[in-house]
């Protein structure tokens, strides 16, 4: 008990020194800032939610007491919230009978049941949920409606501009514009890239040391509920209504869309499998969408197109040997 009670209080005062690192302004502050759910999620997989819990609320009353409340909340939404869900989540299992079908299970020490373990499709759901509910809450600290929010978002990247002149203003006027347009997009697809890349690290992690109850998954295996995609053609739609909703709406597409192009480099995992090459054109691929970004269009549209056709059941059912037969 003492124990897990260190490692939370650990866990939360790292947590809270990279998440106020963002103060000093400096660069690797950024890198710290969106790394700060890394330990309450290592401790949590490690050692249980209840250690991230507690570390969590620890470092909410810390940054409170330094900083004023508005900072604990935030810290306490974005950081601490997510790291004791997922981290729950992550460890959420239920023994199955030994009749049951075997999808989702894991092999379970002698004696004992195999056990189901939350679906990574259902985590990646909830992973889109908090990356939206966060954008969403740090755009509304900039006003409660589209207007508002549109020209602070302007001013403030105008005055990062640092705009002098007429002529040149004109013309960063038009980028800062296109520039505010994007911008609730990109937030959102930043926020479910963060938070999925820290979730992956935190179970490697714990993996690594030997404390991951889990299994470690096929990650080429993972799956979308189908619901996702309806959600998805709901809030493209709404993306034209205008207004606030229109905004909100571009939230939740940027990250269920993210969340598709992660099915994207599956399914590009899976197809490639019998590929001399494998590993060479992955990194390309990679290697292009990191230098480019706007090729991740194309993986998203390869995640949904496997969402309504199955590319990778195909292929998994043309390449795998079939079953053996014993002999009678």
């Amino acid at each position: 008990m003492i124990i897990n009670l260190l490692i939370a209080a650990a866990a939360g005062c790292a947590s809270a020194l990279m998440f106020a690192s963002i103060i000093s302004g400096a660069l690797i502050s950024l890198l710290l800032f969106y790394l700060a759910p890394l330990p309450l999620m290592v401790a949590a997989m490690g050692w249980g939610p209840t250690s991230a819990a507690i570390g969590g609320a620890l470092a909410g009353v810390s940054l409170g007491a330094m900083f004023g409340p508005p900072y604990s909340a935030a810290f306490v939404l974005t950081v601490a919230l997510p790291s004791w869900w997922l981290g729950h989540l992550v460890l959420l299992g239920r023994p199955v009978a030994a009749d049951a079908p075997p999808d989702g299970t894991a092999a379970a020490p002698a004696g004992a049941p195999p056990i189901d373990w939350y679906p990574l499709g259902r985590i990646l759901v909830w992973l889109a949920c908090f990356a939206a509910l966060t954008t969403t809450a740090a755009l509304l600290t900039l006003g409660t409606d589209a207007s508002t929010i549109t020209e602070t978002l302007r001013h403030g990247l105008l005055r990062i501009a640092n705009v002098q002149d007429t002529g040149s203003g004109d013309r960063a006027s038009e980028v800062v514009d296109a520039f505010v347009a994007i911008a609730p997009a990109a937030a959102a697809t930043i926020a479910m890239t963060t938070l999925t890349l820290n979730v992956w690290l935190a179970a490697k992690v714990t993996a690594t040391s030997g404390r991951l109850r889990r299994p470690w998954p096929d990650m080429k295996t993972i799956t979308l509920p189908p619901m996702v995609l309806v959600a998805m053609t709901v809030a493209l739609a709404l993306c034209f209504v205008g207004g606030l909703p229109a905004i909100l709406a571009q939230i939740v597409t940027a990250c269920l869309m993210m969340a598709y192009a992660l099915m994207g480099f599956a399914v590009l995992h899976t197809i490639t499998l019998a590929q001399r090459a494998r590993g060479l054109w992955l990194t390309c691929v990679y290697a292009v969408v990191l230098a480019f970004i706007w090729p991740v269009i194309a993986i998203v549209g390869i995640g949904i197109a496997d969402a309504i056709f199955g590319f990778r059941q195909r292929y998994m059912q043309r390449h795998m040997p079939p079953p053996l037969v014993p002999r009678s």
